[in-house]
């Protein structure tokens, strides 16, 4: 991928109160952090000039910095304007807005009593996580060599950067393959996510997706929920084991990053298609996203 680093790009970044130049936004090398995870994040999109759920975004950044037993400096009306800002500074009428928390410098070891809390909040163009190819056509998947955690292990439910460790190693194994993502089981056998979007399956004209009891109940998954409502859709949260995708007619993933994305395959042995349900809701989606009024489902 021919893509500018991360740390060498233009513009500002909003960190800890003030708009610092981009190049400029750095922590230290001892930031408790970097060694221990203690950190969580948000990832938003902006369409047409408007963050989409941003209240809602921020509201789990705190949610989530709560979870890891630490409290952000700023509410989420504060946050809120700080993303606008930032997300201005940009001059682009699209753009991902990412909002992190972190635990400084100021001790190291587990025990993190001392360190204070940094905020930053970054935003630039990103074009599409899969492209719109593969978004027509779907994109593949793989089994993950690593599962979701039980509850009683990990704070389960905060977007938190430590556990991402696996969706990383396991997305990284996908594409070896050739797939675009990998589909991630539960530590319990049962169908969970991919390493950053939420599944539905389509069996018998009902949409099916996992009980979100182990992974982030996503935003972008709620407001796909509602929309498939509003159709007439029924809508059924459950646990679902890997054998029923033989049951599958379509299959697609939601998030921020995958927004409404169709899935074609899983490791060459379940296939679907990208039928009426999903492409609707692609639709709807887009619509929501973009202030326009819901349109028509084709018949």
């Amino acid at each position: 991928m021919d893509e500018v680093p991360y740390d060498d790009r233009d513009g500002v970044i909003w960190l800890n109160g003030r708009v610092v130049p981009w190049r400029d936004a750095k922590l230290h090398v001892l930031s408790h952090a970097l060694h221990y995870a203690s950190s969580v994040f948000e990832g938003m999109r902006a369409y047409n000039g408007n963050i989409f759920e941003l209240s809602a975004h921020n509201e789990r950044l705190h949610n989530s910095a709560e979870m890891l037993g630490f409290e952000i400096p700023y509410s989420v009306s504060e946050l809120d304007d700080a993303c606008r800002e930032t997300f201005n500074t940009t001059g682009a009428s699209e753009a991902y807005i990412r909002p992190i928390a972190w635990r400084g410098p100021e001790q190291m070891g587990v025990s993190a009593q001392a360190c204070k809390i940094n905020v930053a909040i970054a935003a630039w163009q990103w074009p599409a996580y899969f492209t719109p190819e593969a978004r027509m056509k779907g994109i593949s998947l793989d089994w993950a060599p690593y599962r979701r955690p039980d509850p009683l292990t990990a704070p389960v439910h905060a977007k938190a950067a430590g556990l991402y460790m696996i969706c990383t190693l396991s997305k990284h194994a996908a594409e070896a393959k050739g797939s675009s993502d990998a589909l991630m089981l539960d530590w319990r056998g049962q169908l969970a996510e991919t390493t950053g979007a939420n599944l539905f399956l389509v069996i018998d004209g009902k949409i099916n997706t996992p009980t979100p009891d182990c992974f982030l109940d996503g935003i972008t998954r709620r407001s796909v929920i509602k929309l498939a409502q509003n159709r007439g859709y029924e809508v059924i949260e459950r646990a679902i084991f890997p054998e029923e995708l033989g049951k599958a007619t379509e299959m697609f993933v939601t998030g921020t990053a995958a927004e409404v994305t169709p899935i074609s395959n899983i490791a060459d042995e379940y296939y679907f298609e990208v039928g009426t349900i999903t492409k609707t809701l692609m639709n709807d989606y887009d619509d929501l996203v973009n202030g326009r009024p819901i349109a028509e489902a084709a018949e």
